[in-house]
């Protein structure tokens, strides 16, 4: 059997008081807003009534607590997997806002479309259609969710949808603890559902790869 439907889960708010672009450095956990908001999209896809029999998330610590409440929801064990972490970004750990202003770091942005600052955004919409294509052959019948990051999430959007790949970060339709969820043809992926079932105003999101 195959899967029905694959739901791309955003983590919940980070605990993040630096306000740091918190890449995959371990110890950034979700906050109690975050739990909450986690708490909202697993409650969002248990009332889709639909069975979900596969869960997976990324190995960092924000979609291990993120995942929490779909392993309760649904009696399942969230299986970690690298090819949907958060990418690499050589501005892990500082301040955008500051970091940008500095000249030493100017040649890092001077290729956007790569993105010269990280991890290829080609090599991103690889490796995540890699695990969307195993965990669809693998799963029993019924839907699978995938608790992951931001970036891996939209790319997989913009890729799905035959868009280019290249974008300003600023614009991602992909907030905190949304649910994107795909199907697959015979042969290509497609896009069939957004939700932001969690009530994300005033929190912190500026930690986003």
């Amino acid at each position: 059997m195959t899967a029905k439907r694959l739901h791309l889960v955003r983590h919940g708010e980070v605990h993040n008081p630096d306000r740091v672009l918190y890449e995959r450095i371990p110890g950034y956990g979700l906050s109690d807003d975050g739990r909450r908001m986690a708490q909202a999209a697993a409650d969002h896809v248990a009332g889709l009534g639909r069975e979900v029999t596969a869960l997976v998330r990324s190995p960092l610590q924000r979609t291990a607590e993120s995942a929490e409440p779909f392993e309760r929801a649904f009696g399942l064990t969230a299986t970690p997997d690298e090819r949907v972490i958060e990418p690499w970004n050589a501005f892990a750990g500082k301040v955008m806002r500051t970091a940008v202003l500095n000249p030493l770091n100017w040649p890092k942005l001077i290729r956007p479309s790569v993105p010269s600052w990280g991890e290829p955004y080609r090599q991103i919409a690889e490796r995540m259609r890699e695990a969307l294509d195993d965990l669809w052959l693998n799963t029993p019948d019924g839907d699978a969710v995938i608790v992951s990051h931001q970036a891996p999430i939209w790319i997989t959007h913009l890729a799905t949808a035959g868009e280019k790949l290249p974008h300003d970060p600023r614009t991602r339709r992909c907030a905190l603890s949304s649910v994107t969820s795909f199907e697959r043809g015979r042969r290509t992926w497609h896009e069939v559902d957004y939700a932001e079932p969690a009530a994300t105003s005033g929190a912190v999101d500026v930690g986003a790869v």
